[in-house]
């Protein structure tokens, strides 16, 4: 989400907006929030929001991906099997 104009990630940061920061950036947040409330910042014309997915998409596709390799090769030498 990205502040409006006149607005700063900072302030965005300082209000109480029930929401979940993943990432901080100097011109936008990455934010995990119910869309009802997406829905209200922009009604105040709080924030910008760029939907990239809901949480079932998420986790639908978190779940779909093989492991990375790092994520292989730390199960073996905790001597779980792979594959």
């Amino acid at each position: 989400m990205t502040p409006e104009a006149g607005r700063s990630v900072a302030e965005l940061l300082g209000m109480s907006l029930g929401l979940d920061v993943w990432e901080r950036h100097a011109s936008f947040l990455v934010v995990a929030a119910p869309e009802s409330r997406l829905g209200e910042l922009e009604r105040r014309r709080l924030a910008r929001v760029d939907r990239w997915a809901t949480v079932a998409d998420h986790v639908t596709q978190a779940q779909a991906r093989p492991p990375a390799e790092d994520d292989e090769r730390d199960a073996q030498e905790d001597g779980e099997p792979t594959g």
